[in-house]
């Protein structure tokens, strides 16, 4: 299994990089409860990195335009940002795809909410 270094080396492109630091940073500052760790990955398709809380609340997905981060739970989020997308029964991303795009504050919202729906289901 790759480090999540090694990942952010070996898999997000360049530009987007500073995106996927500020997060690990904002993680590690402000929820450091969180729990981070590579998942999956196979011969022909590469693991990611996860966030748990209880559960995994959050993953990481490098595309070609930015980097997505998926909640798990997001459905039931609340969306005062209005950035939220997808069409699953349970899960929502938010897609950044400049680092100017990426602010604490709104991934800080998404986050709280995601350790707060995870606590309900203990």
């Amino acid at each position: 299994m790759k480090t999540i270094n090694q990942f952010i080396k070996d898999k997000i492109k360049e530009e987007h990089q500073p995106i996927f630091t500020k997060f690990r940073s904002l993680i590690k500052t402000k929820f450091p409860t969180l729990k981070e760790e590579m998942r999956g990955g196979t011969e022909k398709y590469y693991g990611v990195p996860v966030y748990r809380y209880h559960r995994i609340i959050i993953s990481v997905s490098p595309t070609l335009k930015g980097i997505t981060f998926s909640f798990t739970d997001g459905k039931q989020f609340k969306d005062k940002y209005n950035l939220l997308e997808g069409v699953g029964k349970k899960s929502l991303n938010l897609r950044l795809s400049a680092p100017k795009d990426y602010k604490d504050d709104v991934l800080e919202y998404y986050i709280l909410q995601a350790i707060e729906l995870d606590n309900k289901k203990d």
